[in-house]
C-alpha cells in the first residue's frame, strides 16, 4: 500500500508563495508518477503538474505554467508544489496522487492523499 500525506496548505494573499509537501511511504516509488491535483467548490478536479519519481522530468497544467514548480527529494520520499505569484482563482483543496504511468488525469491515479486547502485572498 501507499500512503500519501500533504502539507503546507494556508492563506496566502494574492502574489504571494506557499510551498506544499507530499510525503510518500510503504513502497518504492521509483517507477511513479507523482501528480497535483486541485478542485475548487462546485468545480472538477483540475491536473496542475506532475513529475517522474525517476527521472524528475515535470510537466504541468497550461493554467499554472511559468509559476508552479514541482520538485523532489528522494531521500525523503517527498514531493514539492512551490506555488508563486498566486492568484484567488488558484484557491481550492490540493491533492497529491500516485500512478504508475503519466496520467494526468485524476481517474488514472491510483493513490490519493486527504488534501491540503489553500486559500488565495484578494
Amino acid at each position: 500500500q501507499v500512503q500519501l500525506v500533504e502539507s503546507g496548505g494556508g492563506l496566502v494573499q494574492a502574489g504571494g508563495s506557499l510551498r506544499l509537501s507530499c510525503e510518500a511511504s510503504g513502497r518504492t516509488f521509483s517507477r511513479f508518477y507523482m501528480e497535483w491535483f486541485r478542485q475548487a467548490p462546485g468545480k472538477e478536479r483540475e491536473f496542475v503538474g506532475g513529475i517522474s519519481w525517476s527521472s524528475g522530468i515535470t510537466y504541468y497544467g497550461d493554467s499554472v505554467k511559468g509559476r508552479f514548480t514541482i520538485s523532489r527529494d528522494n531521500a525523503k520520499n517527498t514531493v514539492y508544489l512551490q506555488m508563486n505569484s498566486l492568484k484567488p482563482e488558484d484557491t481550492a483543496a490540493y491533492y497529491c496522487a500516485g500512478s504508475i504511468g503519466l496520467s494526468r488525469s485524476a481517474e488514472l491515479c491510483d493513490y490519493w492523499g486527504q488534501g491540503t486547502q489553500v486559500t488565495v485572498s484578494s
